[in-house]
């Protein structure tokens, strides 16, 4: 499966598991930015007072999932195309921070 139709499944599955519990009313992009960012703090917690060795991949897996959940249902409330939106960002980072002046570093693009 080429990976554009393996997100667009994914997505599907998605609307299909809320659409089963009558959800989509709840997930105007408000309440999808707040779930997101509740995800996202779910999943650094995950890593909180502990090293990389110690981390629990099974909570990882579920946390991570949540937060691909509520990034995938927005994109497409938005009508976005993740590949696309992926790989422009990747693009536009490309240009921010080349890798002659990036490799290796952990400094911001205007700090290069």
């Amino acid at each position: 499966m080429d990976p554009a139709s393996e997100i667009e499944s994914i997505v599907a599955a998605i609307k299909a598991f809320r659409d089963a519990r009558d959800w989509e009313k709840f997930h105007d992009p408000k309440n999808l930015a707040i779930c997101l960012n509740v995800e996202a703090g779910e999943l650094l917690e995950v890593f909180l007072w502990k090293d990389n060795q110690d981390i629990d991949k099974d909570r990882l897996q579920a946390e991570l999932a949540d937060v691909f959940y509520a990034a995938f249902l927005m994109a497409d409330l938005f009508k976005l195309d993740v590949g696309h939106i992926v790989r422009e960002k990747l693009r536009h980072n490309a240009e921010k921070y080349p890798v002659d002046k990036a490799k290796g570093s952990n400094r911001k693009y205007d700090e290069l």
